[in-house]
C-alpha cells in the first residue's frame, strides 16, 4: 500500500499500529486466496510464490500464509472476486491509481468515487493517468552487501537496475522477470522488505496546505476500504508523514 518505491514510506505503513496492520494482512491473505485458487502449490504457481513473497516481505505470520492459501479451497467457495484498477486525480491534480479484489463492481466503484471526490478528487477513464507511471517489479533489501555486489548478484539475477537508497537497495525488474529475478535472490539467502510488482511514477509532486491535508485523508479512507489493494500515486509525502 506504499503507493510509490520511495522505503521511508514503506516503513512507516509497516510501523503503524496493530489494527493497520491487520487490515493490511487482511489485504494480502485475501490476495493469497486469489492467487491459490484453483492451484495452491507456489512450486507450479509462480503467481502464488510471488504473492507469498510479497506477505513474508510485509512480515504476516507463516499461520496466517497458510490459512489463506487454505481459504482458496474453502471460504472462497463459488465466491468470485476480479481485480479491477481504477485511475483518477487527487487533490491537486495528484495522479492516483487503485488497484482492487471484489466480489461486486458496482459496489466498489461506487466506493472509490465517492472517497476520491470527497477529499478534492475525481475518478479517471482508463488510461487516464496510467501512462505516468511504470509498471515494474520492485525488491527492497537491506545494506547487507556492497553497491557492487548487489548490483553484480541483481544483474546476475535478470534484474534491470539497482537504486541505492540510505539505508537500502531498491531493485527493480520488468514485470515478466519478477519471479525469476525473486527466485534467484532468495537462492541467494537475500530477505526482502518489499517485494512486489507496483506502479512507479516518473515523475513526483509536491502538494501543500489543504491540498495535502486532503490528499492524505483520501489515501487512509481508500487503504480503509477493503476492496481496495494498492495505491499508487505521484505524491511526494513530507518526511516527516514518511518516518512516523
Amino acid at each position: 500500500m506504499s503507493g510509490h518505491s520511495k522505503w521511508h514510506n514503506i516503513q512507516a505503513k509497516k510501523g503503524k499500529a496493530d489494527a493497520a496492520r491487520g487490515k493490511l494482512f487482511t489485504k494480502i491473505g485475501r490476495e493469497l486466496a486469489v492467487a491459490a485458487k484453483g492451484n495452491p502449490n507456489p512450486a507450479t504457481n509462480s503467481k502464488l510464490a510471488d504473492v507469498i513473497a510479497k506477505a513474508k516481505a510485509a512480515n504476516m505470520p507463516n499461520d496466517n500464509i497458510e490459512r489463506s492459501i487454505k481459504k482458496a479451497a474453502g471460504e472462497l467457495g463459488d465466491k468470485e472476486y476480479k481485480e479491477l484498477t481504477y485511475e483518477g486525480y487527487g487533490a491537486g491534480g495528484a495522479a492516483v491509481i487503485v488497484t482492487t479484489l471484489t466480489d461486486n463492481n458496482n459496489r466498489t466503484a461506487s466506493d472509490v468515487r465517492s472517497i476520491m471526490s470527497k477529499c478534492g478528487g475525481s475518478l479517471g477513464t482508463t488510461g487516464s493517468v496510467s501512462y505516468m507511471f511504470d509498471n515494474r517489479g520492485l525488491i527492497v533489501v537491506e545494506k547487507t552487501l556492497s553497491e557492487d555486489e548487489i548490483m553484480d548478484m541483481a544483474l546476475e539475477a535478470g534484474a534491470e537496475d539497482v537504486v541505492t537508497q540510505e539505508d537500502v537497495y531498491e531493485i527493480y525488474t520488468e514485470p515478466s522477470a519478477f519471479s525469476q529475478v525473486r527466485t534467484y535472490l532468495e537462492g541467494k539467502g537475500l530477505e526482502f522488505l518489499q517485494a512486489e510488482i507496483a506502479m512507479i511514477p516518473q515523475n513526483k509532486i509536491v502538494l501543500d496546505g489543504e491540498k495535502l491535508e486532503l490528499f492524505k485523508k483520501m489515501l487512509e479512507k481508500l487503504e480503509e476500504n477493503d476492496d481496495v489493494q494498492d495505491v499508487y500515486h505521484n505524491v511526494e509525502l513530507p518526511e516527516e508523514e514518511e518516518e512516523d
